[in-house]
């Protein structure tokens, strides 16, 4: 997705049809599979790369992805930076660390993405005010949103934003918890480990249903 509209779309061919798009995306993805493929007969185990993973790519990716969201003057050049500031400094320490301890330096990596994020963004110009009110409207995040929020309220009095933080909070966390199951159950189903797989399978449906009172039926069109 990254590679087809922010590479593809915006610098290569910004005014590609539906198919020219659909037919990019499954090239994309094959190479990008290839790519996998290709690199994983140079990893040593299957441990070492779920590491790097783990505390090296999610350190890149984190900060520009919470960024995006919560702050307005966070625009695609502070996004790209962050990304490649954080990926680069992985890929750097992978090279200084390895094992358990490349974990502890997750906070060192995701640092190093945040600075890339603010002086990639400071860099460039913010956001076309026209798309953020949109976008504001919208989605209605939380987070810091005040100017594009004083804009839109002026322009529609009538706006009301988003209050449920704590709500929010709360269906984040069993999302989480969800996830976590979704992510044990199939070994669950394979081993065999019959009550281990029928608490999960308690847990998910039990979380199902409270989210479905908290988010589902809370959605608005």
């Amino acid at each position: 997705a990254y590679i087809v509209n922010d590479i593809y779309l915006k610098y290569v061919k910004p005014g590609a049809s539906t198919k020219q798009i659909m037919t990019m995306n499954y090239l994309t993805g094959i190479i990008v599979v290839i790519v996998g493929v290709f690199l994983g007969f140079f990893a040593k185990d299957v441990n070492s790369i779920l590491q790097w993973i783990v505390s090296g790519l999610y350190g890149g990716y984190i900060a520009a992805n919470v960024l995006k969201w919560y702050w307005w003057r966070f625009n695609a050049n502070g996004f790209f930076w962050g990304m490649v500031t954080g990926i680069a400094g992985a890929l750097v320490f992978s090279h200084f660390f390895s094992g358990i301890e490349f974990l502890y330096y997750f906070p060192v990596l995701f640092a190093i993405s945040i600075a890339g994020c603010l002086i990639g963004t400071y860099s460039a110009p913010a956001t076309d005010i026209t798309v953020l009110k949109h976008f504001y409207s919208t989605v209605r995040p939380w987070g810091f949103w005040q100017p594009v929020h004083d804009q839109v309220v002026e322009e529609q009095p009538d706006f009301v934003p988003n209050t449920r933080f704590s709500l929010d909070m709360f269906n984040v966390v069993l999302g989480i918890a969800a996830q976590l199951c979704l992510t044990v159950l199939p070994m669950y189903l394979i081993l065999w480990m019959k009550l281990p797989l029928l608490i999960t399978i308690g847990l998910v449906a039990v979380i199902a249903v409270i989210l479905k009172r908290t988010w589902w039926d809370k959605l608005e069109n």
